[in-house]
């Protein structure tokens, strides 16, 4: 089954909280404060590996999250670091926004790793909150949430040259003969169903990655046939072998399939369209006119196009395109696609889009309080005793909190809620 698409979440793991504790010890009368800090959260870390094909492992698991660091606790012990989510993909995996589309990793080598987030941050014991005029601190730093993204994994496959043409024209052969590909071959469209890889070998420690892709008709890029579906899997190649059927047998002319061909190439993708092209002339065998294939000689040359003639049922001509190939691949750089945008600049936008306060009325009155500094703050102290909670309602305070209350209406005695927290509102 080739699959080359995937939607799934990613979570890094969540820091542990820092602890609020104090030193008790026989004999010593004020031990102070003595909490540790929170252990940080796993990240969440992409792998290339070739030995992975298809992202149908991601057909049926969607959610992928890391472990979280685990809290911080007394005589000043840090929490235990969350271990990494390594997500294993194919070479060629790209990582994208889903909401914008924006390419975030681009995973081109066997063994290359890349951190799509790390974890959040531990929080700090109460150690770190003692100062001059507080000197038993009741709050400790609550561990950071892990980011949190839904994204697309698209599979580009990074061949070297990729085998484009009508159906039947004799790709699949072509790709049988001068590599180790199996590829189905058979007397009607579309045998092709999904793309095949092939390593073609030119000589002792010289070889090529060649792609052979469903063949392609008139429509293609607006979606018919199966082709349109694979175009993008040959973006990422150096160059292209246009494979036309010169006998004629299936009623049309090589200058008419180059000419169809080539424009689907271009309404799909101008960069495609631009790579550079050699034209394999297939089925020379069944040629009675050898004049229609001078014609077409003519025709490419005028174009700067080479043409090689072949036989694939003969292999006649094979070794001579294969090396040609390899002396061609030398000198033609892989293309970058596009710039990678930073996971960072994508999750900011997220949480701007955020209103800094939003305040509702529930069914029973009260005033219940969210918002980007509520969480903030929420996400900053761990609040866990009556005096912690003061300071709570204190810090959103000298943040706002009363004027957005004020704008929303409320009056002495009415009850505020902000997350687990309730209060009456006094003047």
């Amino acid at each position: 089954m080739f699959i080359d698409e995937a939607i799934i979440t990613v979570k890094a793991g969540k820091g542990g909280d820092g602890a609020a504790t104090f030193r008790r010890e026989k004999y010593v009368q004020f031990g102070g404060p003595d909490g540790g800090d929170g252990g940080n959260g796993g990240s969440i870390v992409f792998v290339a590996d070739n030995n992975i094909n298809t992202l149908v492992d991601f057909r049926y698991k969607r959610a992928f999250v890391a472990e979280s660091g685990t809290n911080g606790a007394k005589k000043r012990m840090h929490g235990k670091t969350g271990a990494d989510l390594i997500i294993r993909v194919p070479v060629g995996t790209m990582v994208r926004d889903f909401e914008s589309g924006a390419l975030l990793l681009d995973l081109n080598e066997n063994g290359e790793e890349r951190v799509l987030f790390c974890g959040g941050k531990g929080g700090g014991g109460n150690i770190h909150f003692k100062n001059a005029v507080r000197r038993a601190p009741k709050m400790a730093g609550k561990g950071r949430k892990g980011k949190e993204l839904r994204v697309r994994l698209e599979l580009k496959l990074l061949a070297d040259v990729a085998l484009v043409g009508y159906p039947s024209v004799g790709k699949s052969s072509f790709i049988n003969k001068v590599s180790a590909a199996k590829s189905k071959v058979a007397n009607y469209h579309f045998t092709t169903l999904a793309p095949k890889l092939g390593v073609v070998r030119v000589g002792d420690n010289r070889s090529f990655l060649m792609a052979d892709i469903p063949g392609l008709i008139e429509g293609a890029h607006e979606g018919v046939g199966l082709g349109d579906k694979f175009l993008k899997h040959i973006e990422r190649c150096k160059m292209i072998y246009h494979v036309v059927d010169v006998s004629g047998m299936e009623g049309r002319t090589p200058e008419e399939d180059f000419g169809k061909i080539n424009n689907e190439l271009e309404k799909f993708s101008k960069r495609l369209a631009g790579k550079k092209q050699i034209v394999l002339a297939n089925k020379m065998d069944l040629l009675y006119d050898m004049e229609s294939y001078e014609n077409f000689k003519i025709h490419m040359a005028a174009k700067g196009i080479e043409v090689f003639p072949i036989s694939v049922i003969l292999n006649d001509g094979l070794k001579e395109v294969v090396n040609k190939t390899w002396s061609l691949l030398e000198e033609i750089p892989r293309e970058d696609l596009e710039e990678e945008t930073d996971v960072l600049d994508i999750l900011k936008a997220i949480e701007d889009e955020k209103p800094d306060w939003h305040v509702e009325i529930d069914e029973e009155g009260t005033f219940v309080v969210t918002g980007k500094i509520v969480e903030n703050v929420l996400n900053t102290y761990v609040f866990n005793d009556d005096e912690a909670i003061v300071s709570f309602v204190h810090v959103l305070k000298n943040l706002g909190l009363e004027n957005q209350l004020i704008k929303a209406g409320i009056e002495e005695w009415d009850t505020v809620r902000i997350e687990n927290v309730e209060f009456d509102y006094i003047v």
